[in-house]
């Protein structure tokens, strides 16, 4: 059995959408696209670096899909990004869509219609852990459905009031445990979160007075 492990940007207030550029996600008007940016410098790429560093396959939502098939293929080898670019092209990509017949970008594969019930039957195949990116939408469903084995967040320090955000209401409740953490010198917080069972509940209740 393999592990699915979110890992996102998120904002103080949760939003994950459109953290790379300005046009990355327009959608339900949003207009702070590429709001990471001011905080990426050499330990948020080395928090980059780590994550990639393990076996993975990547689980994408359609619209992160298109927007790396659009990218990743093109980076040239003698570019900073090349080793990444390498690696994504060359993964396993498993991606919720109505399309599948679009599916391009090498190494490519439909969930199908069922998108929680394909994810399940991937976790429970042997092989590499399966890592997101982005994919709001899809990510919400994972964690509703409880199938999130790990968090791999970078938290910046920012708010951004609306857009799409990693958790909704409906989220599976779960405990997890903080297995890492380090703060960025622009205060990026990176920690790591594994699931850790049920949700333990107590009380702060003082003694009641017999007198």
């Amino acid at each position: 059995m393999r592990k699915l492990i979110v890992a996102a940007f998120v904002s103080l207030d949760g939003v994950m959408q459109a953290p790379g550029g300005p046009q990355e996600d327009t959608s339900d008007g949003f207009t702070y696209g590429g709001w990471i940016v001011p905080y990426a410098e050499e330990v948020f790429g080395q928090a980059m670096q780590a994550l990639f560093s393990q076996p993975f396959e990547l689980l994408l939502g359609r619209r992160t899909y298109d927007i790396f098939a659009g990218y990743w293929p093109k980076v040239k080898d003698d570019t900073e990004d090349f080793s990444i670019a390498n690696l994504f092209n060359s993964v396993a990509k498993h991606v919720a869509t109505h399309h599948p017949d679009s599916l391009d970008w090498h190494n490519s594969h439909a969930l199908g219609k069922d998108v929680v019930a394909a994810v399940s039957a991937l976790k429970q195949q042997s092989g590499a852990d399966l890592l997101t990116q982005g994919s709001a939408d899809l990510v919400r469903q994972l964690l509703a459905a409880g199938l999130v084995d790990e968090l791999q967040l970078l938290i910046n320090p920012v708010l951004l009031g609306h857009g799409k955000r990693l958790f909704g209401d409906d989220a599976a409740p779960g405990a997890f445990t903080l297995q890492h953490s380090q703060v960025s010198p622009k205060g990026v917080i990176i920690a790591r979160y594994v699931r850790a069972g049920e949700v333990q509940t107590g009380s702060f209740d003082l003694p009641q007075d017999n007198a």
